[in-house]
């Protein structure tokens, strides 16, 4: 059992124009690569997705940022209830609209959301977290998260923010000695 607790409830939730405001994050981590049986290894990168619990398809961490928190501690604490992974925030891979079916309220009846999304270096997998009974965590190759990726909004901060952001090399620039 975890002593973390998930927030519920939208009494604190952040809105902007309509829009509730959601925070959230791609984590991701490093895995050895062997390369053809000789001794070199190339480092990957694996990125962490949860199922969803209203249907098929999986998610990247993300939830309601709410009024007494930054969106960056928005974002990481979505990622310890939903995921149960902590790390560090090392970039901000930018803000993307979508349309909720599940999240029309008062404030946003046609629920429109507005998403900021970082990626998240993963440090810690934590062995009990809030979610866990409801949740399953999933380490994908980049095209496999994509290709299992369950909204376009997200699929978008994949290959638009992330991918972007890993294929200028700046990945590369985390300090991964913790292996």
């Amino acid at each position: 059992m975890s002593d973390l607790v998930a927030r519920t409830g939208r009494h604190q939730q952040r809105y902007e124009e309509g829009y509730r405001l959601i925070a959230g994050c791609i984590p991701f981590r490093f895995r050895d690569m062997e390369q053809n049986g000789n001794d070199t290894s190339e480092k990957i990168v694996e990125v962490l997705m949860i199922n969803s619990t209203s249907g098929p398809g999986l998610l990247f961490p993300k939830g309601g940022w709410e009024n007494d928190e930054t969106v960056k501690e928005a974002a990481v604490r979505e990622a310890i209830e939903e995921a149960g992974v902590r790390g560090d925030l090392v970039h901000f891979l930018g803000y993307y609209p979508f349309k909720s079916k599940t999240l029309q309220d008062e404030f946003s009846p046609e629920g429109l959301c507005r998403a900021a999304m970082f990626a998240l270096f993963v440090k810690e997998e934590l062995d009990c977290w809030p979610e866990q009974s409801r949740r399953e965590r999933t380490w994908l190759t980049i095209p496999e998260a994509i290709e299992c990726c369950r909204h376009p909004w997200m699929r978008k901060a994949l290959e638009e923010g992330f991918l972007k952001w890993h294929e200028a090399g700046m990945v590369s620039t985390i300090n991964n000695d913790d292996d």
